[in-house]
């Protein structure tokens, strides 16, 4: 894992909070629409079905609850930039969790229960709880800012399976999903020769060489938040996005291809 690098960049739990839920919601009504043949769709994700991936949604608020029911850790473990580069190590248990509700409770039980219980339990935890997560502690507050980015690239993954569903896309989700995987990015390679720009959500430097001061920067990267949220999550590669021109790209230290995924 690479090291953290101290965070700079701070999150409004008044944004955060609202935006997750709205989007779980989102998601929540869509599922409730799909056919018994759409939800065995196949989608990119292994051998997961729509099923599947509809109950790994319902576990990303699932786990909020069941860490907010838990004992509160006894110190802060895992910084927010760590956790990007720790979710890989979950990804066996986490296929295991899945396939064991997915034998259990239908899902419009599974995502009211779920909406339920998180609309009880959130309001009265402060952000700076700590939470028992599968890497170790975290404050509620960088837990929900994570769960942007599962609930932003799944919903992205949910609609990639089932053509003309559009479940919609949450604003303030999007915008904490981009920024976090950008600043993931930073952490990876960290340097000031090369600037992402991800409209109009972040712009991170990265990338070892001579540090940008002032004008326009000699390496850019720029590209939309979906786009920049497929790279960054190995839903789509760096070559087919440049060659499709959802990715510019110019300087001769403007290549990330060896750099994505930042997260898989």
């Amino acid at each position: 894992m690479p090291p953290a690098k101290k965070r700079t960049r701070s999150y409004d739990s008044a944004k955060i909070r609202p935006a997750v839920l709205a989007q779980f919601r989102q998601v929540r009504d869509a599922v409730a629409t799909l056919t018994p043949e759409q939800l065995a769709r196949p989608t990119r994700l292994g051998d997961w079905t729509v099923r599947e991936l509809a109950v790994h949604l319902s576990m990303v608020l699932g786990s909020v609850v069941r860490y907010l029911d838990a004992p509160e850790p006894p110190k802060h473990e895992v910084p927010l930039l760590d956790w990007p580069f720790a979710t890989e190590s979950a990804a066996a248990q986490v296929d295991e969790d899945v396939r064991e509700l997915v034998a259990g409770a239908g899902l419009d039980e599974l995502f009211a229960t779920t909406l339920a219980r998180i609309e009880e339990a959130l309001p009265a935890a402060p952000d700076d709880r700590l939470v028992p997560s599968r890497f170790g502690a975290m404050t509620l507050g960088d837990f929900m800012v994570t769960r942007t980015v599962e609930l932003i690239v799944h919903t992205d993954d949910l609609n990639a399976a089932v053509p003309g569903l559009d479940v919609p896309y949450e604003r303030q989700a999007v915008a904490a999903c981009t920024r976090l995987l950008a600043d993931a990015l930073a952490v990876k390679a960290p340097g000031g020769s090369t600037e992402v720009r991800v409209p109009p959500y972040a712009v991170v430097q990265c990338v070892e060489g001579l540090r940008h001061t002032r004008g326009t920067p000699p390496n850019v990267v720029e590209t939309d938040p979906l786009t920049w949220i497929r790279l960054a999550t190995g839903r789509a590669g760096w070559r087919a996005e440049l060659d499709a021109g959802t990715v510019r790209a110019s300087g001769e230290r403007a290549d990330l291809g060896a750099l994505l995924p930042v997260m898989s």
